[in-house]
């Protein structure tokens, strides 16, 4: 029959044998710095039972992975051996809250008592009301409600960290949980062009973060950065801040940030319209997307938005800044065409640089009619409908003119 609790537990996490293996390893790594070599075979002898008590790293990573003790799991410790303690999650907080007061009256001088033990589940549970955060943002975007929910947020994950006792694990997950959180208070800031507001968020995001010591959220806030450089024409510090986020190991270790890396990189190169560096960039982009493993578990801040829909929208920003206009065009249309229907926001932007782009080549009417199709309610597309008129006014001046102007007036 074999290890029926380490059976059981695959089930419920939907892991095939080869998959636990991967997981397991990655855990390893997560913990040492260098790849775990567990194989097919050892996880076999693990579910038939041969293996009663794997090795004191690997039980780690299995509680890592599957979120339960050794011995929920099915492993017995040689005689004389305890078993190991178990994970936050795993503990009764009752039962830890009881456990507390006793110890703490049986020594001279105890601890100060908390009413709460915060676990793993608290942090899923703010983590979930981002998730929801994110999809608004990407339906509306930009505006002072999104930054505030989104700072609001965050101070609640930060008061979270004050009513109780937590492990080191769960203390970094809730300061990782913050500073996505103002990151997304920043980016929403950049987003409705309030510069000033962005570039407080950010600096603390940046504290937040290093207390998290989570790559992906650390490339978050600095890529972020970057392109709020980009949006303020200050391409050498936008460089620089891109620089530091492509610089993260977690863009060795997963494909898709460097390709995120990378696209962004290239939007900012068409500002110094280096026009061969935006094509190498873009070109890493795509193979660097290309060698992601899409299986791969990923932030939902990451996987909500960025796929090739996305290099091909930050190539449009790249080519017309870079003034290939046509190559600008050309990558509008496939973002177009690939977008989620989820990203409302990213669709209206795209069409917006479409008309740009169709402007630039001397096509008026063909911009005119792009233009009139973008439901302009957030405040970036509006900004940029702004900036059409002034270039429609100097470019075409008469009947095409007069014809968007009573639109855009309406």
């Amino acid at each position: 029959m074999g290890n029926q609790s380490l059976q059981m537990a695959l089930a419920d996490a939907g892991l095939t044998q080869e998959k636990l293996a991967e997981a397991v390893n990655k855990a390893i790594e997560r913990m040492t710095g260098r790849p775990g070599r567990i194989s097919d075979r050892v996880v076999r002898r693990w579910l038939s039972g041969q293996t009663r008590w794997p090795h004191e790293l690997q039980r780690r990573a299995l509680a890592t992975t599957l979120g339960r003790d050794p011995a929920e799991l099915g492993f017995v410790p040689p005689p004389g051996r305890s078993p190991d303690a178990p994970p936050e999650d795993s503990v009764n907080r009752r039962q830890a809250l009881a456990t507390g007061v006793a110890l703490g009256a049986a020594v001279a001088a105890p601890a100060p008592a908390t009413s709460y033990r915060i676990g793993m589940s608290d942090v899923r549970a703010l983590q979930g009301r981002f998730a929801r955060l994110i999809a608004a943002d990407h339906k509306k975007g930009g505006d002072k409600e999104t930054e505030a929910a989104a700072l609001a947020l965050a101070e609640e994950a930060l008061a979270l960290r004050q009513r109780g006792a937590c492990s080191q694990r769960v203390r970094r997950a809730l300061y990782a949980t913050a500073a996505a959180c103002v990151s997304s208070a920043m980016w929403a800031a950049t987003d409705g062009r309030r510069f000033d507001a962005a570039l407080r968020h950010h600096e603390r995001a940046a504290s937040l973060a290093q207390e998290s010591d989570d790559q992906a959220i650390l490339f978050r806030i600095w890529s972020h950065k970057g392109s709020l450089y980009r949006h303020l024409g200050r391409p050498a510090d936008a460089l620089d801040a891109n620089d530091v986020a492509r610089r993260l190991s977690i863009t060795r270790r997963d494909p898709l940030f460097a390709s995120l890396g990378h696209a962004r990189h290239a939007a900012i190169l068409g500002l110094t319209r280096d026009k061969a560096g935006v094509d190498r960039a873009l070109g890493c982009a795509r193979e660097a997307m290309l060698r992601a493993d899409p299986n791969e578990w990923r932030p939902t801040w990451l996987t909500a938005f960025y796929d090739e829909a996305e290099v091909h929208s930050l190539g449009a920003v790249a080519y017309l800044a870079a003034g290939r206009q046509a190559e600008a065009e050309a990558h509008a249309h496939a973002s177009l065409t690939l977008f989620r229907p989820h990203l409302v926001r990213s669709r209206a932007i795209t069409t917006a640089r479409l008309a740009r782009a169709q402007l630039g080549q001397g096509e008026a009417e063909r911009a005119v009619a792009t233009a009139a199709s973008i439901d302009a309610e957030h405040p970036r597309v509006l900004a940029m409908l702004g900036s059409f008129t002034r270039d429609l006014r100097r470019i075409a001046s008469g009947p095409v003119y007069d014809s968007w102007e009573q639109q855009w007036a309406a």
